[in-house]
């Protein structure tokens, strides 16, 4: 009995360890997050790691009588920490504010990106994890969009072969294990809302208006809005290294539940194809 106290014991503390040193190596990056909102996310580390061994954490917020699957992702670009405060926050509201969804939160996807001086869209494979996804067709289509439409730009390059990443890869993993009727990706800084996939959009989420830019090979929004018809509503904050501030981030929060209970938890349901 004593051995399994003390197991028990090692387990949360190691945790807690996990969550320490998540929130003490990104603090320093965070602006505007206070380390007490990045320590109630309690945040979890999962099994997988970064291409240079760092954990990948996630959180789960379940509000009364769940009918909606939602994840919630930041950090999908290293240059872009403002989307990994604006995801804190919103775990923060998601406890406060029960809706009858269940959350999964992953703030920081690219973690060697986000930690790097100064931060790098890429991973440290040099891989752009937001083309790395198994679009349809991207054997073909994502070499020749980044030969040809972004001149081989190296904070584009989409990687020898989709899903070559452990970060896509883990997240390729939420999708299917998780089974999220909605995704929502954070960005900056372009300052806009896009939509891909089923369903009517959201017009507005706070001050940022809907302007759909269009889909490309190996893109999330492309992989799962578009081929597998779950939607995703992608967030372009206006600033990359500072969050919204508070009244900003409340409202668009209240601006996302608002659309979601509009559009009826079964449109949202069941979206996904088989």
């Amino acid at each position: 009995m004593r051995r399994l106290v003390l197991w028990v014991f090692l387990l949360l503390t190691a945790n807690q360890a996990l969550a320490t040193g998540f929130c003490s190596d990104f603090q320093r990056r965070l602006i505007g997050i206070a380390p007490a909102v990045c320590q109630r996310a309690d945040l979890k580390a999962s099994d997988a790691k970064s291409v240079r061994g760092r954990p990948l954490y996630l959180t789960d917020v379940r509000g009364g009588e769940a009918r909606l699957r939602a994840l919630v992702i930041g950090g999908i670009h290293g240059d872009e920490l403002s989307s990994t405060a604006l995801a804190l926050k919103w775990i923060e509201l998601a406890r406060v504010t029960p809706a009858q969804t269940e959350w999964r939160f992953v703030p920081a996807l690219n973690p060697d990106g986000l930690l790097t001086q100064p931060g790098r869209r890429t991973n440290a494979n040099g891989v752009d994890l937001n083309r790395n996804f198994p679009t349809k067709n991207w054997a073909r289509e994502a070499p020749v969009y980044w030969e040809q439409r972004t001149r081989r730009d190296p904070r584009r390059w989409p990687g020898r072969a989709p899903l070559s990443e452990p970060e896509t890869q883990f997240l390729m993993r939420q999708v299917d294990d998780f089974r999220p009727d909605l995704i929502v990706s954070i960005h900056a800084p372009y300052g806009v809302l896009d939509f891909d996939g089923p369903t009517i959009p959201p017009s507005r989420l706070g001050r940022l208006y809907l302007d759909r830019v269009g889909i490309f090979p190996g893109s999330l929004g492309h992989f799962a809005g578009v081929d597998r018809n779950i939607p995703v509503v992608t967030i372009e904050l206006s600033h990359h290294l500072r969050a919204p501030v508070d009244a900003e981030v409340r409202q668009m929060w209240l601006d996302l539940q608002r659309w979601i209970s509009e559009r009826g938890m079964e449109r949202l349901s069941g979206s996904q194809s088989s």
